[in-house]
C-alpha cells in the first residue's frame, strides 16, 4: 500500500447526508409519584437483590452462564445471599449516615480501622482485591491517600458501594460525586474513584427524576471527558440504544453488544470500574430502567456480574422505586450474613435507606449508633 495519500475530489456538502443523532425515547412519569423514601429504599434494596442474583455468575463467562442455567431469570441459588457488595454498601451509608456532608477523609480512614481493619476479620470471604490491598496498607500503619495506593486502586469496589452516597444527596449528583470521592480516597484512585462518581451521581438524578437519559448525562457530567470511565460508559449506552432500535433485537443481542462495546477481550480481572461501570449503565439504559430486565441483563453478561447487577438495580430502584422491584426477590433479601464484614452482620440495607432516605434534616444516625 503506498504511503502517499491519494487526493479525493470533496464531495458536495448539499449532497452529504445529515448526521444522525441518537434521539431520547420519551418517558412516560409513573402514574403515581414516587416519594423520595421509596426511592431510597428502591435504590439500596435494588443494589442487594442485584449483587445477590448476580453472585452465582460472577467472573463467569455468558456462554459458562447458559451453558449451566440457560438465561438466568431469578435466583439461582436454593439460599441467595449478598456479597462484599451489599456489606460494603452498608458500611459507608452508616458512615454517611452520621456524617452527612461533613463527611472527612479521617472520617473514613478511622471507621475503616475501628470496623474493619483492627478486627478480627474472620474467614473475609468474598472481599475484592482492592479492599485486600487497603487493608494490608491500613494494618502497615499507611494513611490515605496512601493507603489506596495498590495494584487494584482501579477495580470497581467503590462503584459497587457508591449507591448510599446518591441516596443521601438526591438531586445534587456534584455533591454525591463529592463525597463518594471522600469516601474512596482510603481505599481507591484515578479510574476506581471516576467509577464510584459516576454512579454515585447517577443514582442521585434517579432519586428525582424519571428519565434514564438524565441519570446517564448526571453520571457523565462528574468524571472527566477524556477518562476512561466516561468512554467506557458512553460507549455502553451507544452499543444499547443501537441494539434496543434494532427491529430484530433480542435479549441475547443487546447483551452482545453492551458487552463486546465494553469489555476488553482477553483480559484477566473483571474488576475494572470502567468496565464494570459501563456494562451497568448500559444494562440500565438498554432496559430504560425496568429492574427486572436491566438486572437480568447485567447478570447475563457475566464478568463482575455482582457488582454490575448490583449496580444496575441500585439505578433502577431510584428511578422507579421499592415496588418495581419483583416481590419475590426483594423478599429473599434478609439481614446480611457478614460473610466479608463480620461487623455488618444482621443489619439490613432497608435500614440505611431508611437513616439516608431524603427528608430536609441532618445525619440520621450511623455506625457508632447502629452499634448500640
Amino acid at each position: 500500500m503506498s504511503a502517499t495519500p491519494r487526493t479525493a475530489p470533496e464531495p458536495d456538502p448539499a449532497a452529504r447526508p445529515a448526521p444522525r443523532r441518537l434521539r431520547a425515547v420519551p418517558e412516560q412519569p409513573p402514574p403515581v409519584a414516587v416519594v423520595p423514601r421509596d426511592r431510597a429504599r428502591g435504590a439500596m434494596l435494588g443494589l442487594a437483590v442485584g449483587d445477590a442474583l448476580g453472585a452465582p455468575a460472577e467472573n463467569l463467562k455468558p456462554s459458562q452462564i447458559r451453558e449451566r442455567w440457560g438465561r438466568i431469570v431469578g435466583f439461582v441459588s436454593d439460599d441467595p445471599a449478598g456479597t462484599d457488595d451489599t456489606e460494603y454498601a452498608i458500611f459507608s451509608g452508616l458512615l454517611l449516615a452520621e456524617h452527612g456532608s461533613e463527611l472527612t477523609v479521617e472520617h473514613v480512614e478511622s471507621a475503616w480501622h475501628e470496623w474493619i481493619a483492627d478486627r478480627d476479620e474472620g474467614p473475609f470471604r468474598g472481599a475484592g482485591f482492592s479492599e485486600r490491598g487497603t487493608l494490608e496498607n491500613l494494618r502497615r500503619g499507611l494513611a490515605a491517600p496512601i493507603s489506596a495506593q495498590h495494584r487494584h486502586a482501579w477495580s470497581d469496589g467503590l462503584a459497587m458501594r457508591a449507591a448510599p452516597f446518591g441516596v443521601f444527596a438526591a438531586g445534587r449528583p456534584a455533591e454525591a460525586a463529592r463525597l463518594v470521592a471522600i469516601d474512596g480516597t482510603v481505599s481507591h484512585d484515578g479510574e476506581g474513584i471516576y467509577g464510584g462518581q459516576a454512579v454515585a451521581a447517577g443514582v442521585a438524578a434517579a432519586m428525582v427524576s424519571h428519565s434514564p437519559d438524565v441519570v446517564v448525562l448526571a453520571a457523565l457530567s462528574v468524571v472527566p471527558d477524556d477518562s476512561w470511565t466516561a468512554r467506557s460508559l458512553q460507549r455502553a449506552v451507544t452499543a444499547a440504544r443501537r441494539a434496543r432500535r434494532d427491529p430484530a433485537a433480542s435479549e441475547l443481542s443487546i447483551e452482545r453488544a453492551v458487552r463486546s462495546a465494553t469489555v476488553i477481550g482477553g483480559y484477566p480481572w473483571t474488576d475494572l470500574a470502567p468496565e464494570a461501570v459501563g456494562l451497568a449503565f448500559g444494562a440500565f439504559d438498554a432496559a430504560r430502567g425496568d429492574f427486572a430486565r436491566a438486572v437480568e441483563t447485567a447478570v447475563n453478561m457475566g464478568r463482575d456480574a455482582d457488582t454490575t447487577a448490583a449496580v444496575a438495580g441500585a439505578l433502577c430502584g431510584a428511578l422507579r422505586g421499592e415496588a418495581a422491584i419483583p416481590a419475590d426477590w426483594a423478599a429473599a433479601i434478609g439481614p446480611v450474613r457478614g460473610s466479608c464484614l463480620p461487623s455488618m452482620a444482621g443489619r439490613h440495607v432497608l435500614d440505611v435507606a431508611e437513616r439516608l432516605a431524603p427528608a430536609g434534616v441532618g445525619p440520621q444516625g450511623g455506625l457508632a449508633e447502629a452499634a448500640r
